[in-house]
């Protein structure tokens, strides 16, 4: 039986398909049609997505990243679904795993919702990052509690701190510079880059609502 080798083009190829590139192709071009270079684009940003879920997933506590709240988050800070719908933090449906989140393209990136039910809650310090420095009124605070779980917000000036606890009613404070707020339910946040040194889990924190409130007393 004889085997027929199709030959391969002689010139310059596609970088996709591997056909060959149309003959008055710019010397420098690496795909024989629009549909090519689209797709590769596609897979490009597939493959980046898929990178940068993977480091983020070894950067996130395994306490989160084992649950089913997961939304995406549009640039307007919207949660989202993983199909680009609109998410609630009152329908788990909407909600998914952490690869399905990380792994999906739509919004900006993905978000956590906190239910009373998980008992966990974030301290969240606004405005607490400066120069790339944290400012004396949040390392204050910061030192004060149970070394945990820390990462940057999405702003990069925001910090994120996640505790085992509970809060009753989540809570908004402003005094002078001092900028916090704590929620445990019906709230989702946004995750960032996890702060170089803080633990890779979630500490205690007996009596949340009190523990916080003494501190800016």
């Amino acid at each position: 039986m004889t085997t027929t080798v199709k030959a391969r083009p002689a010139g310059p190829v596609c970088d996709r398909c591997t056909g060959p590139l149309p003959l008055l192709a710019r010397s420098d071009a690496r795909f024989c049609s629009s549909s090519c270079r689209q797709a590769a684009y596609r897979a490009r940003r597939r493959a980046e997505q898929q990178r940068v879920a993977g480091e983020q997933a070894s950067r996130v506590p395994a306490e989160l990243t084992g649950r089913a709240r997961w939304v995406r988050f549009s640039a307007t800070k919207v949660p989202l679904r993983t199909d680009g719908r609109f998410a609630s933090v009152n329908d788990p449906s909407s909600w998914s795993d952490y690869a399905t989140a990380a792994a999906a393209s739509c919004g900006e990136g993905v978000g956590y919702v906190l239910t009373a039910g998980d008992r966990i809650v974030v301290v969240d310090l606004d405005h607490a990052v400066e120069g790339g420095r944290i400012l004396p009124w949040a390392q204050a605070i910061i030192d004060a509690l149970p070394a945990t779980y820390m990462e940057r917000g999405r702003s990069g000036s925001g910090l994120h701190l996640w505790f085992r606890g509970a809060v009753d009613h989540g809570r908004r404070i402003r005094r002078g510079e001092v900028a916090v707020e704590f929620y445990s339910d019906r709230r989702y946040i946004i995750v960032g880059d996890r702060v170089p040194g803080t633990p890779l889990e979630l500490a205690e924190l007996p009596q949340a609502a009190s523990a916080i409130g003494a501190l800016l007393e």
